[in-house]
């Protein structure tokens, strides 16, 4: 048995965000919510969401477990009845979490498209050790394309990269049904494949027009949603993004990273991935350790130590060798 788990109200546009109050009318939310940002984002969209709804915003600084323990006493404390997320990945990620800890319905409002968490019913938490929760869906999510599109460019290729990563993550997925009798939905890998599918066909144009994107991500979350777990949108290429982050003092973005890793996973399924790899360039992600700013060794370490980083059977169930990591690496172009 699985819980479906769905955003009830999903609006996306320009100006969209003007609209969060009907919004929170058409959901029958009603009392006093926490509205969460960060410094930046409370500028960017934060203080408007406050002023539509007549309300103050909290302001998170960090992710760290006190912080995260002290904002979920603030909503119990203050009975505050629903949670607003105004932000990037991480401050929808820690709005989610508080949301599910208090029991208490989330909205989500991204100002930036740089990964599939706008609609997952998943948080990741980079404590001491990055981790992924289930949490629920968003109740509600806001997109607003005008404020998406100003957010810097290198976050939206990062988005579309994540979008793409899905590529790998539903053939890791099939393979873990044939080997390892794994449940697969057939309507959640579609959505997913779909999701991926899109962003490539429309790589040029990811820059120019972010909807095609959001449209894509907000399916992603939709598609692990369906699935009752993160497999339709991540495999081998997400193992080795966390072995990364694990790895690394200062990681690129999570999709880049998951964007590079689907080159090489592509690879080792006997898949396109130079088709892979032409999508991400045209996007403008990374498709090198150069591009992503992390020495040549480091990544052939975060392939060998990816298949640890969780249970999950991916292409990478028998792990690889130094000598294999690297040979997929100058393979697919990844390192020199």
């Amino acid at each position: 048995m699985k819980d479906i788990e769905l955003p009830r109200k999903v609006l996306t546009g320009e100006n969209a965000i003007y609209e969060i109050d009907e919004v929170v009318v058409e959901l029958d939310l009603a009392g006093k919510p926490m509205i969460l940002c960060d410094p930046t984002t409370k500028k960017i969209a934060g203080d408007t969401v406050a002023s539509e709804l007549e309300e103050g915003t909290t302001i998170m600084e960090g992710m760290e477990d006190k912080e995260l323990e002290m904002l979920a006493s603030q909503v119990i404390g203050e009975d505050l009845e629903y949670i607003i997320g105004v932000g990037g990945g991480r401050v929808l990620d820690a709005g989610k979490f508080i949301a599910f800890n208090t029991k208490r319905p989330f909205i989500s409002v991204p100002t930036s498209a740089a990964h599939d968490g706008i609609a997952s019913p998943q948080a990741s938490l980079k404590t001491d050790k990055p981790i992924s929760l289930r949490v629920h869906s968003p109740l509600g999510v806001v997109a607003d394309t005008k404020i998406i599109a100003g957010s810097p460019k290198r976050m939206v290729a990062a988005g579309a990269a994540d979008a793409i990563s899905n590529y790998t993550a539903v053939l890791d997925w099939q393979l873990a049904h044939r080997e390892n009798d794994e449940y697969y939905g057939d309507y959640a890998a579609a959505l997913s494949q779909m999701s991926a599918q899109i962003v490539m066909d429309n790589s040029e144009r990811i820059g120019k027009d972010v909807s095609i994107l959001i449209e894509a991500l907000i399916s992603s979350g939709v598609a692990i949603g369906i699935a009752g777990s993160s497999r339709p949108c991540s495999g081998a290429e997400h193992l080795f993004s966390h072995s990364l982050d694990l790895i690394c003092e200062k990681p690129a973005l999570h999709g880049e990273q998951c964007g590079v890793g689907t080159i090489m996973m592509a690879s080792l399924h006997e898949a396109d991935w130079l088709e892979v790899k032409n999508a991400l360039a045209k996007c403008g992600a990374p498709t090198t350790a150069k591009g992503l700013g992390i020495p040549a060794e480091t990544i052939i370490k975060a392939l060998v130590k990816a298949t640890s980083v969780r249970d999950r059977y991916t292409i990478l169930r028998k792990g690889l060798t130094e000598s294999e990591a690297t040979d997929l690496a100058t393979k697919t172009g990844v390192i020199e």
